[in-house]
Parts: structure tokens; C-alpha cells; sequence
């Protein structure tokens, strides 16, 4: 019996722990699957495929719904890019953030810059190897030989990419980025092109400068009406055509002062325009790294000491290099960025005109109110005078008509219009008396 219940159980061990191996090796690339499939039978045949789980041209419907889910993510997390480089050519890109980071070599945090939440904010950062620009409606990452523009598409941006594209190829003979070094000929001055990059700095002041212009122009056209009509009729209509005007100016007044103070900003500091130089830094770079790799291809060093005086030379070709560099200012971004500096700083002042404008015509129709005011004033002191003369025979005709015993009623009527007109006569003295008191004091008339 033993033996015979042994002699089962070996085999029935055995094959468990065989089926327990072959299905654990069946699960391992099921793993990432949403649905994992039924365990397989000693006894059953493996179940059929279902035709309507999977696409007939996919092996497997689990890996097809993982994969479309993975796209589904990275395309929601995308959005719409143009890229142009230095020679002209452009296409639309759907990237996200981590392309951008990979491509551009900017932190995460710039890039929420560009994002909707600070869209009304201005800004020109400087990075290690590009430029990021948010301007109104240009938000944009510019490096040393592409820009990457932030929703190519829309209706504002459409002039900035056309006049971009007009700017571009450069006009300079030497294609190579690497050949590129715009500030070396600032001693002999002559006429150079500037960089690539300020060459988009450029393009995307101007569009905005223009834009804010167009804007104030608007306003102003809009302006001159709307108050000269509030001068001649001070109406509810008038006055809030007149707020709504306003309203628009000081919203466009922060837009211009926005731009305004960023460059201002840059002007202040000569650090952060020299760190705009991508295509100097870019060159510096290349120079550097071929002074490193000249350096590593000689360097056969025998003993320490030669060492040390390879260190020392290498040191100094590196010293060399960046001196180059080092020496160079800043003139050429600062007189671009003081044109327009002193065009915004002329758009400020139009709008501060504007506004001026409208203070004046706020004074003006203040001082129409008040002296309507003071003629109402007048008009109730008139009225109030006059009423207290007529009060006065009011009063005595009221006192002789009450019922009371009085000698004066047993007369013949002789007595009557004598004490009528008096009073009369003597309240209308009194009124006038009142009325040359108040014009005395200047309370009456112009």
C-alpha cells in the first residue's frame, strides 16, 4: 500500500513542481499585461485566442492597449513647437517638457515660465545654452543655432514667425556656428552682424514694441471722442464708456511697463548681458575644447615633472582662449536693448499722456458739477429767504384767523388793507434786506 501510494506520488510531485517552473516562466513576460491570462490545465488544451481582445495584425491584445495608453500620455503631455535654425530652415514639433530639457538644456522652472499660469509675466533669462523669452505673446528658447517657438500658430505670433523668417538664413558668409564670433572686430569698428540669438532678441522686441504701439494708437483714436463727449453731456452712458477707457489704459500700461522694466533690469547689469552671448560662449567652448583635446593628443609624459609642466602650458593655452573672450564688452546687446528702452519708454509716455488727458477731463467735468452745485445752492437760498418773508404774513394771517375775541373785528373795514399791505410791505423788506446781506457776502451771483 505504502509503496504503491509511493510510487503515485513521486511522479504527481514531479510533474507539480514541473508545472509550477513552466507556468512561473510563462507569467515573467506577462507581467507589465492589465490582464493577466488563466492558469493553463494538466488536463485542458490552452485556450483559443479571442478576435475581439486584439486586432487581427497584433499577437496580443494587452501590450497594443499599454502601448496606445503610453502614447495617449506623452501626446497629452506634448505640445505644439516650431523650430527654426539659423539657416532658414523651420517645422512643427510636438514636444514636452523632458524634449525640451534634453534638446535646449534648460531647468524645468523655465519652462514653467512659458507655461499659461505666468503668460502675462516678461522675462529674458539667461542660461548656459540658451536664451529664454517671454515677451507678451512670444514665449521661445533661443540657442546659439535654433529657436524653438511656443505655439507657432496662434494669431499673434503669426507676424513675430514671418518677420523671423524674413531675418533669416544670416547673411554671413561663415555658415559654421563654430565660425561665428560677432565681437571681435569691435575695436576697428566696422560693421559686423550680430549673433543669432540677438538677431531673435531683435525680431521679437520689435514685434512686441510694434504691437504695444498699435495698441496705444488704438486707445488714443478711441479716447478723443469718448470724452469729449463726457464734456458736453455728463451722463451714466458717458461715465462708463469713460471707466471702460480707463481700464484699458491700465491694463496696457502694465503690459508696456512689464517690457519696460525687464530690460531696464538687463541694462542695470552688465553680468546678465554677457551671459546672453550664446555664440560667444559657444565659441569659447569649441576653442577650449580644442585646446584640450591638442593637449591630450601630445600628451606622452614621461616622468612627474614633465607633468607638471604640461599642467602649467595647458593651463596657459586654456587662460589664453578665454581671455579672448573675457575682454569683450557688452556694447553691442546694450545699444539693442537702449533702442528699445527708449522706444517703450516713448510708448509709456503716450499712454501717461492719455491718462492725463482723461484726469483733466475728470477735473473739468468736476469743476461743471461743482458749479452746478453751487447754482442749486444759491437757487435754495434764494427760496429759503423768500420763504421766510412769506412765512411772516403767513404767520399773522394765521394769528387773526383764529377764533378769538378781538376789538379789531368790530371795526367798519378801514383798518383792514392798511394792516394787510403793511405787513406785506415788511416782509418783502425783510426778504429784500436778506437777499443784499447774502449777495454782500458774495453767497448770490457769479
Amino acid at each position: 500500500m505504502g509503496r504503491r501510494s509511493g510510487g503515485k506520488k513521486l511522479p504527481f510531485f514531479g510533474s507539480t513542481s514541473s508545472t509550477k517552473r513552466t507556468r512561473s516562466a510563462r507569467r515573467l513576460p506577462s507581467l507589465p499585461k492589465t490582464t493577466s491570462p488563466p492558469p493553463p490545465h494538466a488536463t485542458s488544451p490552452p485556450p483559443a485566442p479571442h478576435p475581439t481582445t486584439s486586432p487581427p495584425d497584433l499577437p496580443s491584445g494587452a501590450p497594443a492597449a499599454s502601448v496606445s495608453g503610453k502614447v495617449a500620455k506623452k501626446k497629452a503631455g506634448a505640445r505644439l513647437w516650431m523650430r527654426l535654425d539659423r539657416w532658414g530652415s523651420s517645422e512643427i514639433l510636438e514636444l514636452d517638457k523632458a524634449a525640451i530639457i534634453r534638446r535646449a538644456g534648460v531647468p524645468l522652472r523655465d519652462l514653467r515660465i512659458l507655461g499659461p499660469i505666468f503668460s502675462h509675466s516678461s522675462s529674458i533669462l539667461a542660461r548656459e545654452k540658451a536664451m529664454v523669452i517671454n515677451l507678451e505673446f512670444i514665449r521661445a528658447i533661443v540657442t546659439a543655432d535654433e529657436v524653438l517657438l511656443l505655439d507657432p500658430l496662434a494669431h499673434e505670433v503669426l507676424p513675430f514667425v514671418d518677420q523671423l523668417r524674413q531675418h533669416l538664413p544670416l547673411k554671413s558668409p561663415a555658415g559654421e556656428p563654430g565660425n561665428q564670433a560677432p565681437c571681435l572686430n569691435e575695436a576697428t569698428g566696422a560693421e559686423h552682424e550680430l549673433p543669432f540669438e540677438f538677431q531673435v532678441l531683435e525680431v521679437g522686441l520689435e514685434a512686441v514694441c510694434s504691437t504695444l504701439d498699435l495698441s496705444v494708437a488704438e486707445l488714443e483714436r478711441h479716447a478723443t471722442p469718448v470724452l469729449d463727449e463726457l464734456t458736453k453731456n455728463v451722463s451714466t452712458r458717458n461715465l462708463e464708456r469713460v471707466r471702460s477707457l480707463k481700464s484699458d489704459l491700465t491694463r496696457l500700461l502694465a503690459r508696456v511697463q512689464k517690457v519696460r522694466d525687464e530690460i531696464e533690469h538687463l541694462l542695470d547689469d552688465n553680468e546678465d548681458m554677457a551671459h546672453l552671448y550664446l555664440t560667444r560662449k559657444q565659441a569659447q567652448n569649441q576653442q577650449v575644447e580644442a585646446i584640450m583635446t591638442s593637449a591630450a593628443s601630445n600628451s606622452i609624459v614621461p616622468a612627474g615633472t614633465s607633468l607638471h609642466r604640461l599642467n602649467s602650458s595647458f593651463r596657459r593655452s586654456v587662460s589664453i582662449a578665454t581671455s579672448i573672450y573675457l575682454d569683450n564688452d557688452v556694447e553691442d546687446l546694450e545699444m539693442l536693448l537702449e533702442a528699445y528702452f527708449m522706444q517703450l519708454d516713448g510708448i509709456r509716455n503716450r499712454i501717461l499722456s492719455v491718462r492725463e488727458y482723461i484726469d483733466d477731463t475728470e477735473d473739468y467735468v468736476n469743476i461743471q458739477l461743482d458749479n452746478q452745485r453751487n447754482e442749486l445752492i444759491q437757487l435754495q437760498l434764494t427760496l429759503t429767504i423768500a420763504s421766510f418773508g412769506i412765512a411772516i404774513n403767513t404767520f399773522i394771517a394765521g394769528a387773526f384767523a383764529m377764533n378769538i375775541p378781538c376789538y379789531l373785528y368790530d371795526t367798519d373795514g378801514s383798518f383792514f388793507w392798511p394792516f394787510v399791505g403793511g405787513t406785506s410791505s415788511g416782509c418783502f423788506v425783510i426778504s429784500v434786506i436778506l437777499l443784499g446781506y447774502a449777495w454782500w457776502k458774495k453767497l448770490l451771483g457769479p
